[in-house]
């Protein structure tokens, strides 16, 4: 089904993650600490210390989305 929408892989971050990050700040933890482009066409999801929220990043050609 992730397919159909252009979505290839889904990237599950390992830990907490700070999610007062924005765009910008989860995009540089995809490029410097994971060693991969924001820019494919994968979800890189990331949630907090007590795992009850999640933030998803996201390339479409208009930008970013930021679930």
């Amino acid at each position: 089904m992730l397919n159909t929408v252009g979505i290839e892989r889904v990237y599950l971050a390992r830990g907490a993650t700070d999610l007062r990050k924005a765009i910008d700040g989860l995009a540089a933890i995809v490029q410097l600490e994971f060693e991969l482009d924001p820019f494919t066409p994968s979800l890189f999801v990331f949630c907090n210390r007590k795992r009850d929220k999640v933030k998803i990043l996201h390339w479409s050609e208009s930008g970013f989305w930021l679930y």
